[in-house]
């Protein structure tokens, strides 16, 4: 029996001039470099086999998506979806501000050009924004949409 992937997120949210805003974050790497609809995230990152405590991981991978702490406070669990391709999202909503341009992310290493030889590093988040729920939902993983619905019913 093979266990689904599961990853943990934070879904990081705002008030501007009194409307709704989320932050997410495009993929890094050659294969994302031309996507923009449907391929941004909440950061996140991959549950280790002995970490139980998902909210925790949650925030950790927020840390090495960003460069920035999730904020203390209260958080609003989200719940979890399953992505087209298998994994397991858990998410977790938090109200802070971060400055996209301030965002930095770890890396990963990847064979690239492929068959060349040569290794690259890519940030796995190349980017973050805020956008509206409107703009989100055009923008995020389509199984993660779910995430803005809940919060949005959440804050009423």
């Amino acid at each position: 029996m093979t266990t689904a992937r599961t990853s943990a997120g934070v879904l990081l949210w705002r008030r501007r001039r009194g409307e709704l805003e989320v932050l997410l974050g495009h993929p890094g790497g050659p294969f994302f470099a031309r996507k923009d609809a449907g391929v941004w995230s909440v950061p996140k990152g991959e549950v280790g086999p002995d970490e139980a405590e998902l909210e925790a991981v949650a925030r950790r991978e927020f840390e090495e998506e960003t460069g920035h702490t999730a904020p203390d406070g209260p958080t609003i669990d989200l719940d979890q979806v399953r992505q087209a391709g298998g994994k397991v999202v858990h998410c977790w909503a938090i109200e802070g501000d971060l400055e996209p341009d301030e965002a930095v992310s770890n890396t990963f290493d990847m064979e690239w050009p492929p068959r060349s030889g040569r290794t690259q590093a890519f940030p796995e988040i190349d980017r973050v924004a805020w956008f509206d729920p409107a703009t989100a939902r055009t923008k995020i993983n389509p199984a993660q949409a779910a995430f803005l619905d809940r919060l949005e019913a959440a804050l009423g």
